[in-house]
């Protein structure tokens, strides 16, 4: 058990598989002027962790502590922050990528990247919702800016973000297109999907036309094979790097539109996401659980790359 001046956290010293994660006592972080300190109730793990633990991605060598998800309950405000105060229950996603550290006890947190936390929801549907509800939201709200009768494709609908985005598409009236495994059709239609397809067996380029917006969750050649299926003006939005210039001058050659967006840690996107939940049109599906001592067992069941909704760590 961590004293005052300590906390628990995994962390990693070198780059590799789950094995690579360990428990360490880290140093209490103390809150500077306009952050939280968050006492950590829930953190969700994302495909982004298991990618920066295998290869370094964005952050480059260890060590680190990962997670960019967090729920928990204010411990203490740092000089100038209003919001707030401690004993709250509060929610949100620390700047991506820079801000990570939510696989811990405690983390420090800019103010203005956390909202109140929904009393709908516990803390582990809190803790799962962030980094996939903003990357969702800021996609199709913001970037594409999806409209009612508009027909939306969600790559990956069953997963993370697509299985927010599904939900937040609908919100906005649209027609949603879904690709997923066969076996997880009927939840996808629970969802609101009013269209699946299984990617195993069917070619999505063949299947769908006339869309208004595709969300690419995939990356690689999904990304420009998406632009084909747009109608004139219509617009791919990608959260993964495509890594080459073919998306761009596709999207140009179509008279279609391409964009790639790395999520970012925003107040108004919360509140919204927080509005939402509160309405009960938005709920995470959370795979499953682990105590925080168990992380390398949730990277384990995410490299497989088959979960459904959104692995949780637990912090008591």
């Amino acid at each position: 058990m961590s004293d005052v001046n300590t906390m628990r956290a995994i962390s990693q010293d070198v780059l590799g598989g789950p094995e690579v994660l360990r428990e360490v006592e880290l140093e209490r972080p103390a809150p500077r002027a306009n952050e939280v300190l968050v006492r950590v109730r829930a953190a969700g793990v994302n495909p982004t962790d298991w990618k920066h633990r295998a290869t370094g991605a964005i952050l480059g060598s260890p060590p680190f502590v990962l997670g960019w998800d967090v729920s928990g309950v204010v411990e203490a405000t740092g000089f100038g922050v209003a919001a707030f105060a401690p004993g709250d229950e509060v929610f949100g996603m620390v700047p991506f990528p820079y801000g990570h550290g939510t696989h811990a006890e405690y983390v420090t947190v800019p103010a203005r990247a956390l909202v109140h936390k929904p009393a709908a929801i516990d803390h582990v549907e809190a803790g799962a919702l962030p980094l996939v509800a903003l990357t969702a939201w800021q996609a199709l709200v913001e970037t594409a800016d999806v409209r009612p009768g508009q027909r939306v494709l969600i790559h990956a609908a069953a997963g993370g973000v697509g299985h927010v985005a599904v939900q937040i598409a609908k919100t906005r009236g649209a027609y949603v297109i879904g690709t997923a495994s066969a076996g997880k059709h009927d939840y996808l239609r629970e969802l609101g999907v009013d269209e699946a397809i299984d990617y195993r067996e069917t070619d999505f380029e063949e299947a769908v036309k006339d869309v208004d917006v595709v969300l690419d969750t995939i990356g690689g050649d999904h990304a420009v094979r998406s632009l084909r299926v747009l109608r004139p003006g219509g617009a791919v939005v990608s959260i993964l790097p495509v890594g080459s210039e073919e998306f761009y001058e596709e999207a140009e050659r179509l008279g279609v539109r391409a964009a790639f967006l790395l999520v970012d840690a925003d107040r108004a996107g919360m509140r919204a996401i927080a509005e939402l939940v509160e309405a009960g049109k938005l709920r995470p599906t959370i795979a499953g659980t682990f105590p925080l001592a168990d992380a390398a067992e949730a990277h384990r069941l995410g490299d497989t790359g088959r979960t459904t909704g959104k692995l949780v760590l637990t912090v008591d």
